[in-house]
């Protein structure tokens, strides 16, 4: 079958590996890609929030099924329009999609129903005094979220009043997160063990993959500013547990099945749950997201071994239920490279090299790369994504992925020497 993929990161690039060892895709497109995506599939000059452009190529080529791999496309509504032209695609409506894309209706969704996160309070634009009414009297340490899309960035935990009055202002005043900080949502600090869990699901059932932990602050030790992700590992066991898992099954996902259907926002495809595990092991959601992670997903597809393909079509489909997931045993960790400056300021264009010379049992997911003129360039922030696999453990699979990113190089290359050592 022909299938397409959305996308032109880290993320898309483990999904279009792995969709690649399924004997049921025979043609196999991406759209826009990247330099190491377009090794394994045929590349498509439109860009992932082109939803016109991408309908007009779906039809064009006959696409059986197409993955969305980012988030923006979901949020304009690429679900409803793909289905209303009969076509197969996974991914939830937009109108589900707004667990992402507005996290002021995920609070309210979750307090509603009674699904465990933490307390808050919710201000637009035009209540400024009211903000600092309110962080003048509230406890700190507090988190400030951005209401809208922010690639990940748009949580902000401060420790005192100083650090939230300057937020505010940066979010409001300076608009650092244009539209999207517009509205924010104010909530309490939580503490104790993150975790991500993807639950893939069929507006009623689901399938829930093993849980990762991600690593977002940008320095050792989880220091310094929010990122989209510096690295991970699966499987988290230590933090969620089978005990864990029980828990967040009965308490958080199959709740949103139940209410988000009940609600008229039946919810299909990926649902991402970052949850806090707090010392009792009761999970708390900080937030969902109505696609894969990134990188959670390029540890966690290698553990997996059933047929993604056959994943997403039961999704699609409404057949979850039907699916056997199976796991290979494996232990995987990704480290990821960033240009210097990241996430903020920060060249594109230089040279990257190394990419070839990896062990057997590494990946170098590309995440913001592209070839010109036979050279492998920078393009992003996040530039390649280095995924150690091992069978023997965790502690291996880190050291694997940390001794092939040491092969790879480019000026002002930057990342983490602490990933995956919360796991052990």
């Amino acid at each position: 079958m022909k299938v397409l993929v959305i996308g032109s990161g880290g993320r898309e690039h483990a999904i279009v590996w792995k969709l690649n060892q399924s004997p049921k895709v025979t043609e196999l497109y991406c759209a826009p890609g990247n330099a190491g995506i377009n090794e394994i599939a045929v590349g498509v000059d439109i860009k992932a929030d082109d939803v016109e452009g991408l309908l007009n190529f779906v039809n064009d080529k006959s696409i059986e099924l197409t993955v969305v791999g980012p988030e923006i496309p979901l949020e304009k509504g690429i679900v409803d329009r793909f289905t209303e032209h009969g076509k197969l695609i996974f991914g939830p409506k937009k109108s589900a999609a707004r667990l992402e894309h507005s996290k002021i209706f995920a609070k309210d969704f979750m307090k509603r129903n009674n699904i465990p996160t933490a307390a808050y309070e919710t201000f637009s634009l035009d209540d400024k005094a009211k903000v600092f009414d309110f962080i003048s009297i509230t406890d700190y340490p507090l988190v400030i979220k951005a209401d809208g899309l922010a690639a990940g960035k748009g949580v902000i935990i401060c420790a005192n009043i100083d650090e939230a009055i300057k937020t505010v202002n940066e979010l409001f005043d300076d608009k650092i997160f244009g539209s999207a900080g517009e509205n924010i949502v104010i909530e309490q600090f939580l503490t104790g063990v993150e975790a991500s869990v993807f639950a893939i699901c069929d507006g009623e059932n689901y399938v829930v993959l093993p849980a990762s932990q991600d690593h977002k602050k940008i320095g050792e030790d989880e220091t310094g500013k929010n990122t989209g992700g510096m690295g991970a590992y699966a499987p988290a066991n230590k933090a969620v547990n089978s005990d864990v898992m029980k828990k967040i099954r009965e308490r958080v996902i199959e709740p949103v099945l139940k209410y988000m259907k009940s609600e008229g926002n039946e919810f299909k495809g990926c649902l991402y749950c970052g949850l806090m595990i707090d010392r009792s092991g009761d999970p708390y959601v900080i937030e969902f997201n109505t696609r894969f992670g990134d990188p959670e997903t390029q540890v966690v597809l290698p553990i997996i071994s059933s047929d993604l393909f056959d994943m997403f079509i039961a999704s699609a489909s409404g057949n979850i239920n039907k699916y056997k997931l199976s796991l290979n045993g494996n232990f995987c960790c990704t480290i990821v490279l960033a240009s210097g400056g990241y996430p903020d300021n920060y060249e594109i264009g230089k040279e990257i090299t190394g990419v070839n010379e990896l062990s057997s049992d590494a990946i170098a997911f590309h995440a913001g790369t592209k070839a010109d003129g036979g050279k492998l360039l920078t393009d992003g922030g996040r530039v390649l994504n280095v995924t150690g696999i091992s069978d023997i453990g965790l502690k291996e699979a880190i050291n694997i992925a940390y001794h092939n990113a040491a092969k790879i190089d480019f000026d002002n290359k930057y990342y983490r020497t602490d990933i995956g050592l919360k796991g052990l």
